[in-house]
């Protein structure tokens, strides 16, 4: 038998297969483009305005993402606008993923301009409104100008939030600090008028800024000293609810925001007092607005049980309030009495604010065997009494059950242990970080290795030196002065995120602020 010659491509008909490659169609599904490798440079000069995001199939995320983000696609589309929407499957387009940084899901970038080295990470809300008021921010005037009453009226009836600037005269300055306030806000259209007729519509009779809003008191109007600053801190008064759920769509904006401090009702939606619970949650909100965020989570929803877990919380005890507080430390807060009245509540947000309350600190409690193994357990309980011991160098691991690297450094660690046993003076031990908390020690990533010196100064001192049985030996015997010098490991896993997560970009401002809402918001690759 004849074996068919090889297929020898002539000069020509490469030449006729790049550029097939180079001009690969590109395909729409629901107004969003899909672009991979080979059209992705072409989709760029198409449409120089263009916001990606890498999604992976599987993704949760994504897929509540997905219905959004079409609509804002073709709302876009149906204003003629020159911006367009992508979606690139980032498991399939690993070389894209890879040049564009894309490290978690979904990751969404804005190309501006037909530039493709540096875009910009998308950080707004997940909700179509949020897309296209930001996508509009980034690509038009910060406010858009309003001639006519229709153009204020459908900038209203369009957004659950909008600012409008009434000026007289635009070349103020406090039309001008207006314009830098509007330049600052992405996810807020902001307009500005001097016309006769808006100003009338509105009953607005000398300049001022109103926040238009679809909820509570439907209106607020700026009070005080025209200035960016002023007017920021106005507009982050005004723009959420006064009480808002927890979902994935308002995390961005409760993250995003600049309160910092943020009471938690955990509370089951289906039960019967509900209503009175949030009665009497929103009464007490009113004399907090700009100081303390009111949020409910909805404590039956399986999503959420990670967050209630983090605060030492079982089903069964919601309804229930904690008070966190985002500022250089994450703060815990816990009232004394567990009766959600109006009353109660305002004691306690009072309390938080004139500094008079001491933080709730998570403990387990004592295992009755945690000093039978060469390794001890520790709990918040009896740490104080274990690491603060004078007479004693206590090294300790603070873990967690999910967190890789403690896996591999658990064999390790209980070999140390069982070196040290029988010594007079060196206790090795450990302690889960995601049940116990103690004021002396903020664990941020795991494994956090601490060494607690003998004698009465209470010294602490950090190991970063190799994780061996021979590199903690050395450090023990040289008195805790042998590594524990930095080594530049900075691999570790934040705290209290998923197994194995990396920290996404999408929502890194969130994560350092709230690994705990952040582990629930992510998914990684």
């Amino acid at each position: 038998s004849t074996m068919a010659a090889p297929f020898a491509p002539s000069l020509g008909s490469l030449v006729l297969l790049c550029a097939l490659a180079v001009s690969a169609e590109i395909t729409e599904e629901e107004d969003v483009l899909v672009l991979k490798k080979t059209n992705f440079e072409e989709a760029l000069k198409a449409h120089p305005n263009i916001l990606v995001e890498f999604y992976a199939p599987w993704c949760g995320h994504c897929k509540a993402l997905a219905p959004e983000y079409a609509k804002a696609a073709g709302l876009l589309k149906a204003e003629g606008s020159d911006i367009r929407l992508a979606k690139v499957d980032a498991t399939e387009e690993t070389d894209l993923a890879q040049e564009f940084g894309v490290r978690g899901y979904p990751t969404i970038k804005f190309f501006k301009g037909g530039e493709k080295s540096s875009p910009k990470e998308y950080s707004a809300g997940r909700q179509a409104d949020d897309i296209v008021n930001w996508l509009k921010k980034r690509t038009g005037p910060a406010a858009a100008t309003l001639t006519e009453v229709t153009q204020a009226e459908s900038l209203i009836a369009d957004n659950e939030v909008a600012v409008i600037g009434f000026f007289k005269d635009v070349e103020t300055d406090g039309a001008k600090a207006f314009i830098k306030a509007a330049e600052a806000i992405d996810d807020i259209p902001f307009g500005i008028s001097s016309d006769d007729a808006v100003f009338s519509k509105f009953e607005v009779t000398k300049d001022a800024v109103v926040l238009f809003k679809k909820f509570d008191e439907g209106r607020n109007t700026f009070d005080g000293e025209l200035s960016k600053e002023n007017l920021l801190t106005f507009i982050q008064a005004n723009q959420l609810p006064l009480v808002i759920e927890f979902t994935e769509q308002t995390a961005p904006k409760i993250f995003g925001g600049d309160i910092k401090s943020h009471i938690l009702l955990f509370v089951p939606k289906a039960s019967k007092d509900f209503q009175d619970k949030m009665d009497n949650f929103r009464k007490a909100a009113e004399g907090f607005k700009g100081k303390i965020l009111f949020i409910f989570i909805d404590s039956d929803v399986d999503d959420n049980q990670r967050i209630l877990e983090f605060f030492g919380l079982k089903k069964e005890e919601c309804p229930a309030l904690r008070l966190i507080t985002l500022e250089d430390e994450m703060t815990k807060y816990k009232p004394e009495t567990s009766e959600i009245t109006a009353e109660n509540i305002i004691t306690f947000c009072t309390a938080f604010v004139e500094g008079k309350l001491k933080p709730h600190l998570m403990s387990q409690d004592i295992p009755e065997d945690w000093d039978k193994n060469p390794v001890k357990v520790l709990v918040g309980k009896n740490f104080e009494e274990v690491a603060f011991d004078p007479t004693k160098n206590v090294f300790i691991e603070f873990y967690a059950p999910w967190c890789g690297h403690c896996k591999q450094l658990a064999p390790i660690w209980d070999q140390l242990g069982a070196k040290y046993k029988d010594s007079k003076d060196v206790v090795v031990a450990k302690m889960d970080s995601t049940a116990n908390e103690i004021e002396a020690v903020k664990v941020h990533s795991f494994p956090t290795l601490k060494f607690f010196p003998a004698g009465e100064e209470r010294k602490i001192i950090d190991y970063s030196g190799e994780r061996t049985l021979e590199g903690f030996t050395k450090f023990l015997e040289s008195g805790g002065k042998e590594g524990g010098a930095p080594a530049g490991d900075d691999d570790d896993e934040p705290a209290l995120l998923e197994p194995d997560q990396a920290q996404t970009s999408q929502f890194n401002l969130v994560a350092k602020d709230f690994p705990f809402y952040f582990s629930a918001l992510s998914q990684v690759t």
